[in-house]
C-alpha cells in the first residue's frame, strides 16, 4: 500500500478581504471610505465600499439589503441608499456568516431592519472563531447582531415588483452561503462564492473548499443566461461570460494539481512545477505560492482515491467530483 501524503498549508488568504475577523480591519481608516453606488438593474444597485459588495432593491415596498460590511459604515451605507430611495431598509440579507459581510447587523438591527440568512450563519457567528494561521480569535458576535430569521434551504421575498429567491448552495465559501436571485430583474448576487477576476477564498475552518466552490459557482451558471447581472462578492460587476471564466480557472487548477499528485510531486515539488503561472497575469489578489500551497492533497493508493480536501476540490478515481 502507497503511504498515505498529506500537504497542509493555508492559503488564499487576500489581506485585502480578510473578511474571516473585523479585528483584521483594526488599522483600517473608515473615514476614508467612500460607499459608490453601481446601477444595475431598475431599482437594483452594486454599492461598494471597505469588505464585500453589497446588493440594494428599492421600490414602494422599502428598501431590500444584501450584506452590510462594518459597523463603522452604517451611517455612510444608509445615506447611500437615501441617495436612491426615501424608504428605510426593511430587510437585510446575509451572504455568509463573514464580518466584512455582517459587520453591520448589530446597527442595522438597531436601526429597524429585519436580519435575514441561513441557519449556519447565525450558528457560527454565535461562537469564537480560531484561526490559527493568522493566529487570531474572531469573537463571538452579540445577540443584537445575529440574524433574525433564518432558513434551511430556500426563501422567496416577493417584493419592490420582483422575485427575490434566497437559496443556500452546499459548502463552498463557508458552510451559510446563500445566493439571491432577482428574478423578474434577471439580477444574481453571488457572495463570497464569486470573486470576479481574482482567485478564489474558502474558508476551511467553517467547511468552505475548492469542490464546494466549483459545484456553487455550476449551481449558480444554471440561473443565468446572456443577459443575467451578476453581483460577485468582491470584484467589479460581472455577466455570465465573467463567471464562466472563473469557473473554468477553478476547474484548470484543480486538475493541474491533480496531475501533479498522480506524478508523486509533494508540496514544495508541486509549489515548484509553478501550475498557475499562466493564470497569475489574469487573476489577482493571491500570491501564486499561496495559491498552490493551500491544497491539501490525500493519496491512498489501496483505495484508488486521491483527494484535496480542505482547499482543494476533490477527486475519486481520478474523477473531478462536482
Amino acid at each position: 500500500m502507497r503511504p498515505t501524503i498529506r500537504i497542509q498549508f493555508l492559503s488564499f488568504f487576500i489581506p485585502l478581504f480578510a473578511g474571516l475577523s473585523v479585528n483584521a480591519f483594526a488599522q483600517q481608516n473608515f473615514d476614508e471610505v467612500e460607499i459608490k453606488a453601481t446601477h444595475v438593474a431598475e431599482g437594483i444597485f452594486m454599492l461598494t465600499g471597505s469588505g464585500g459588495n453589497l446588493g440594494l432593491s428599492v421600490g414602494d415596498d422599502g428598501a431590500f439589503l444584501i450584506d452590510d460590511q462594518f459597523a463603522p459604515l452604517t451611517d455612510k451605507i444608509l445615506t447611500a441608499i437615501k441617495e436612491q430611495t426615501d424608504h428605510p431598509v426593511q430587510f437585510v440579507i446575509n451572504t455568509h456568516w463573514h464580518g466584512d459581510h455582517t459587520g453591520g447587523n448589530e446597527s442595522m438591527g438597531a436601526a429597524g431592519a429585519i436580519i435575514v440568512a441561513h441557519e449556519n450563519v447565525r450558528k457560527q457567528m454565535r461562537v469564537d472563531h480560531f484561526l490559527a494561521t493568522f493566529n487570531s480569535t474572531t469573537p463571538a458576535s452579540p445577540e443584537s447582531a445575529l440574524p433574525v430569521v433564518t432558513f434551511t434551504e430556500a426563501m422567496t421575498f416577493h417584493w419592490n415588483g420582483d422575485e427575490i429567491r434566497v437559496f443556500h448552495v452546499d459548502p463552498a465559501h463557508t458552510d451559510g452561503d446563500s445566493v439571491i436571485h432577482f428574478k423578474r430583474s434577471n439580477v444574481i448576487h453571488a457572495g463570497d462564492v464569486f470573486f470576479n477576476g481574482m482567485y478564489p477564498f474558502f474558508d476551511t475552518s467553517t467547511g468552505g473548499s475548492l469542490r464546494g466552490m466549483i459545484a456553487a459557482t455550476a449551481r449558480i451558471l444554471e440561473h443565468t443566461d446572456d443577459q443575467t447581472k451578476i453581483i460577485p462578492g468582491h470584484g467589479p460587476l460581472a455577466n455570465r461570460s465573467d463567471l464562466e471564466t472563473y469557473y473554468e480557472m477553478m476547474v484548470s487548477v484543480s486538475e493541474m494539481i491533480k496531475a501533479l499528485v498522480e506524478d508523486g510531486k509533494n508540496r514544495n515539488e508541486i509549489i515548484a512545477a509553478k501550475p498557475t503561472e499562466n493564470l497569475d497575469a489574469t487573476w489577482r489578489r493571491l500570491s501564486p505560492t499561496r495559491y498552490v500551497g493551500g491544497h491539501r492533497l490525500r493519496r491512498d493508493g489501496k483505495r484508488g482515491k486521491l483527494s484535496h480536501s480542505g482547499h482543494c476540490a476533490e477527486y475519486s478515481n481520478g474523477l473531478l467530483e462536482r
